[in-house]
């Protein structure tokens, strides 16, 4: 937190003076709950002083599952000046991702709050976590009976993927996604039609895991937002249709030490171009993988994405077994190119914030403890019917997730234990929600039998 009050003390006439060139009138203080949903607050710009001073102020238990009861203090969002973010449709508003305090201290539920702490942890090691991400999203349409199907009729192919003809039928909202990119300066490298009917990803340089994560918030707003000024729906739900690949977010990562990508080893005698730090990260990152999931993959559907035996295009694309490997899509972790490596499991359910501090800290971890991530997989098969039982596998349900993660000390330590405390009881709670409703599956299949 000193270090967001340090910056917006250092960038404050700076901020004042490009938002009264840029003709700012209203600011977003916004913050990330626990789910990863955004809530703000409208502030007019020349309030901006007061708002980094005071906060602006939210009842938490009116945002729910944020450990406040309706007599608790309101918690307060103080924006940080860095993650300015003027809309590129809405020239006259500007957003900001803000970190909470209570009472005049960080609030030990804020997430963007718990992954500036983990940070902090790192840099006192002489480490810094860039992070770039690969967000998929489905563009649906709802029918009068409340139906959805993607937005494009004539996207029907079985392995639609890279399918050019369906990528230009979209070539308006992707264009107009990418020219706000740009003017945000988030240099893309390039946008696809994916895997599924609908479904697409847009690529962009990574940055430290802070602004990566500030971006990701941004850009499901972004995203959201463009596809219901067209009467569409955007998704990022893990598992929209059963029979389509699901929705991931790709986390390819590495470790620095100012200019030095601590991953990198081109004389790696695995051919990963991995040094050792690498290697002990990923044995991090195995080890907890189990727990790690009830944060990167959060919600009830998240499994639906990651158990899935095959969809129509023949693959899921998402891991379910602990493994590591080469330039290989079926592993949880990929050594695509020299000096970074790409996480898979994660999905767009996940926290942004949460999620990468917890990877952060199981990576950390591994290298603390020196962790051999044993296995490399280079082979292209079925890794079962190449390696038996010898891989473990990730959860299978959210209820499974959670139990792990009760269980790991060094995940509930890092992320705070008040803070871990609640959510594995709101996520017992959702399973338990879950477990009580009555599927339209279950009454096709049962309601006339026997």
């Amino acid at each position: 937190m000193n270090g967001v009050v340090t910056s917006n003390s250092i960038m404050l006439e700076e901020i004042k003076q490009k938002m009264e060139t840029e003709n700012v009138q209203f600011l977003l203080a916004s913050f990330s709950d626990i789910n990863g949903s955004s809530r703000a607050k409208l502030v007019p710009s020349k309030r901006l002083s007061t708002v980094l001073e005071s906060g602006a102020g939210f009842a938490g238990f009116a945002v729910g599952d944020l450990g406040h009861g309706p007599t608790d203090p309101d918690i307060l969002c103080i924006p940080d000046l860095r993650s300015m973010t003027i809309l590129p449709w809405q020239k006259d508003l500007a957003w900001f991702a803000g970190t909470l305090t209570e009472d005049g201290t960080p609030w030990s539920y804020c997430t963007r709050t718990i992954l500036l702490n983990v940070m902090e942890k790192a840099k006192k090691l002489g480490y810094e976590m860039k992070t770039g991400v690969e967000p998929e999203f489905s563009l649906l349409k709802e029918d009068e009976q409340g139906n959805y199907s993607p937005a494009d009729p004539f996207d029907v192919a079985n392995k639609p993927c890279y399918n050019q003809v369906a990528l230009m039928r979209n070539y308006d909202f992707l264009s107009t996604l990418i020219h706000y990119m740009e003017e945000l300066k988030w240099d893309v490298s390039q946008a696809d039609h994916e895997d599924a009917n609908g479904q697409f990803e847009v690529n962009f340089q990574f940055a430290d895991v802070l602004t990566s994560a500030d971006r990701l918030m941004f850009f499901k707003y972004m995203v959201k937002s463009m596809a219901e000024d067209r009467n569409l729906v955007a998704t990022f739900m893990p598992k929209p249709f059963s029979h389509l690949t699901g929705n991931g977010c790709h986390m390819h990562l590495s470790l620095w030490n100012g200019s030095q990508n601590l991953f990198e080893n081109t004389a790696d005698p695995k051919g990963n171009d991995l040094s050792e730090v690498g290697y002990h990260f990923i044995g991090g990152i195995l080890k907890h993988a189990k727990a790690l999931t009830a944060i990167v993959c959060p919600t009830v559907n998240s499994y639906k994405r990651l158990t899935a035996m095959s969809t129509s295009s023949g693959a899921t694309w998402a891991p379910n077994l602990i493994s590591y490997g080469g330039n290989n899509r079926t592993q949880l972790i990929r050594c695509p190119g020299a000096g970074r490596i790409e996480f898979r499991a994660m999905d767009n359910h996940a926290n942004p914030y949460l999620a990468s501090a917890a990877i952060l800290a199981a990576g950390l971890d591994g290298m603390k403890n020196k962790v051999d991530p044993d296995l490399l997989i280079t082979e292209n098969s079925e890794l079962e019917s190449v390696l038996g039982n010898e891989i473990g596998k990730l959860p299978s349900t959210l209820q499974e997730a959670i139990t792990e993660l009760e269980q790991n000390e060094v995940l509930i330590e890092s992320l705070g234990q008040d803070f871990m405390n609640t959510y594995i009881k709101r996520k017992k709670e959702e399973w338990a929600e879950y477990l009580e409703k009555i599927s339209s599956w279950e009454i096709e299949k049962y309601l006339k039998e026997n």
